[in-house]
């Protein structure tokens, strides 16, 4: 919000996630790069220096010569990631024999390796869970490549 008072064009990416809590599994917005977002910058136009004593900012990416640049197609990818409701989807290139982590549901965090994908949506994962293996069928959105 400080940033775009500035006229800063800025990029937060987030994710959607399951926390549970007091036996009580609810959905989350969280940023894709907790600490990190992305502002859009003209080092010969943008005041650029005023971003490192904006409120909420600890400070810039520096490099020898001012900020460092992302490198190109790096935020048009996480921009091919987002839903329709904005959030990122890392979900979208997985592929059989993939180590996934279950993003959001009861399994929340739970490691494995994809064994089926359908045209439906669902998965099959192996997943390793206290010690031992099951198998659990789950939403495609609800995992995320490892």
């Amino acid at each position: 919000m400080q940033l775009r008072a500035q006229d800063l064009r800025v990029f937060l990416p987030f994710v959607r996630a399951s926390v549970r809590h007091a036996r009580r599994t609810r959905d989350v917005c969280r940023a894709a790069f907790p600490g990190y977002l992305f502002v859009a910058l003209d080092l010969d136009r943008d005041r650029w220096r005023s971003i490192n004593g904006t409120i909420g900012v600890l400070r810039l990416i520096m490099g020898e010569n001012g900020p460092l640049p992302v490198p190109a197609g790096v935020v048009e990818t996480l921009f091919g990631y987002l839903d329709e409701t904005g959030a990122c989807r890392f979900d979208r290139d997985l592929v059989t024999g993939q180590s996934v982590r279950v993003a959001s549901g009861p399994l929340a965090q739970a490691m494995g390796r994809l064994v089926r994908l359908d045209s439906r949506g669902k998965v099959r994962v192996l997943l390793e869970i206290l010690g031992g293996q099951i198998y659990a069928t789950l939403d495609r959105a609800n995992l995320e490549a490892v």
